[in-house]
């Protein structure tokens, strides 16, 4: 009798691959949308129980709702874009990923190998086009790649400063049977270690440094939020007694209200605190890249302080300002060690002049108790939210009233582009927010230009019924244009105002979106209580007056101390 063999399990072909990998990977949400050079995939990630898809209406939104996911949780967002006019679509959420140092990982499809180079329908050279905005490409030539590609895109685009990378798979790749699993695995990388002999000395100097200063300021960036290191921060800034400024992109690493905190820096903070960096006499940089929207006229910026720059990437030491002491380390790392290193101490003079700049110079707040007005919207919001709500912005006048007046409680819960500036970007990375956290509030201000730039994302979030609050100014304008050209060019508002302003009320009805439009409201904080209690997504349109501006705002290439701010508005107004 002849001994039966057992029949050789089927060989996966190189999108069951992919899709096998990424649940190795422990990914469990994917967005995107198919298309030609990616059905295979789409068809082996039918076949997966453990991998949700999502379906955007753009691949750009798709991107952003993957770094919606990935803002949240720290962990690479994973997106899908077919070739040609799909991947070009997602390339603006991959540049956006790459300036805010965000871990994404893009499968794009591609044309058959054999027909590169031929300009077949849809073809792209996406590699090409990407290189410069991701932090790594990969270009599959065999399914037997997949086994190494995946994993390591994963652990680039999440080590050390984080980023975007895209593999591009080609359609015959797909559906080309894969070997079997190598029988030494790929060695999992660990991301290097910081030596503490080579740093340790730098550690210390640092440390004599901010021992020695007399009027030292914190000045932390997003790097404190990858390396979710805001309670070590703010328990430095307690031990040694220095005032804490922000980027925009580091909001609420002190809670708002907290003794020490003075605000974001820069274009649009407050002019007390960009005073306060005036004065300094050391600035102590960690996660931050001293970018021109917080330094301004960079010559001009902290011109009395010596400086300690603390980054993951030593291509930002001395890129804008040179440094004193210049420490590559991961934010949290640099931060405990410095605790140890740096003694409890009271700094009673130069906290009482902090003080008295805050007092002298407060951020003006002008219509701050109605509530459909600037800064009266934002303060009635947020003292409505619950502490953990999750708050996106687009990019614009609304995003600024946002970071100057929502009182933050922790950084981690605040989504907003900060490098790119990608309007467009705060519908969909709401909804990845969401996803993502489903159990929370997530509070997404926009405004009508940037609304209308992803508009077509209702449809998703009316699909996926997320408790996400769009919280809309209107003012049938693209407000910071408007207001650029009403301050710095002579008043000549060129294409920046609608003349046939949209409804917004009616479209998110439309899309299956409840609305409710504060101007039309005979009590308006009551109705935004409604909404914000309501369940599910909710649309709250708030009519803004186009002239409304925010302020202070330093002029290009003008010093951050030199900000036009609403006294000087008002002065001028009297003259």
């Amino acid at each position: 009798m002849i001994a039966l063999q057992p029949a050789a399990a089927p060989k996966r072909n190189g999108a069951d691959l992919i899709i096998h990998l990424l649940e190795r990977q422990g990914v469990d949400l994917v967005a995107g949308i198919p298309g030609g050079a990616l059905l295979p995939l789409y068809a082996a990630l039918g076949r997966s129980t453990a991998i949700r898809h999502i379906l955007a209406r753009h691949e750009q939104a798709a991107g952003f709702i993957a770094q919606g996911m990935a803002r949240i949780t720290g962990k690479a967002g994973v997106c899908f874009a077919t070739s040609g006019p799909g991947v070009t679509n997602v390339v603006t959420a991959l540049a956006d990923a790459k300036l805010d140092s965000i871990p994404l990982v893009c499968i794009a499809g591609q044309v058959p190998q054999a027909l590169i180079g031929t300009d077949a329908f849809q073809e792209v050279p996406t590699v090409d086009m990407v290189k410069p905005i991701t932090k790594a490409t990969f270009f599959v030539r065999s399914a037997r790649e997949l086994w190494h590609v995946i994993p390591e895109a994963f652990r680039v685009a999440e080590g050390g400063r984080p980023g975007p990378v895209l593999i591009d798979v080609p359609k015959d790749v797909q559906l080309q049977l894969a070997d079997d699993e190598p029988h030494s695995p790929t060695p999992k990388h660990t991301h290097a270690s910081i030596s503490m002999l080579d740093t340790s000395q730098h550690f210390e100097l640092a440390a004599q440094m901010i021992h020695a200063a007399q009027r030292p300021v914190l000045y932390v960036g997003g790097g404190i939020v990858k390396a979710r290191a805001h309670q070590a921060i703010r328990e430095l800034a307690e031990r040694a007694g220095m005032p804490v400024t922000t980027t925009l992109m580091a909001l609420g690493a002190l809670p708002a209200g907290h003794a020490l905190d003075i605000g974001m820096l820069g274009m649009h903070g407050a002019r007390y605190t960009n005073l306060i960096i005036d004065e300094c006499d050391l600035l102590i940089a960690i996660g931050a890249r001293f970018d021109d929207r917080a330094t301004g006229d960079p010559k001009k910026f902290a011109p009395h302080a010596r400086i300690v720059h603390i980054d993951i990437d030593p291509r930002e030491f001395g890129k804008i300002k040179a440094a004193d002491v210049s420490i590559c380390a991961d934010a949290g790392v640099a931060t405990r060690e410095l605790l140890k290193r740096v003694p409890a101490t009271q700094r009673s003079l130069w906290l009482s002049r902090v003080n008295q700049l805050k007092h002298g110079h407060p951020l003006q707040t002008p219509g701050i108790h109605q509530v459909c007005s600037p800064y009266g919207i934002v303060q009635a919001v947020g003292a409505l939210a619950p502490d953990d709500a999750i708050v996106t912005t687009d990019v614009g006048q609304h995003q600024m009233w946002v970071a100057q007046r929502f009182p933050f409680a922790r950084p981690d819960r605040w989504l907003t582009s900060g490098g790119l500036g990608t309007m467009g970007f705060g519908l969909p990375a709401a909804i990845g927010a969401a996803l993502a956290e489903p159990e929370a509030t997530t509070l997404c201000f926009t405004g009508d230009g940037s609304l209308l730039m992803n508009v077509q994302e209702l449809a998703t979030l009316a699909e996926l019924d997320l408790n996400v609050k769009i919280v809309l100014l209107d003012n049938a304008a693209l407000g910071l244009v408007r207001q650029q050209q009403e301050l710095f060019y002579q008043q000549r508002f060129v294409a920046s105002l609608y003349s046939q302003p949209s409804c917004f009320v009616a479209i998110a009805q439309a899309f299956g979106i409840p609305s409710f439009d504060l101007g039309e409201e005979s009590d308006p904080h009551a109705a935004l209580s409604r909404a914000l209690s309501a369940k599910g997504p909710v649309l709250i349109r708030v009519p803004i007056a186009a002239t409304q501006h925010v302020l202070p705002m330093v002029a290009p290439g003008a010093a951050n101390t030199e900000a036009l701010d609403h006294a000087r508005e008002l002065a001028e107004e009297s003259i």
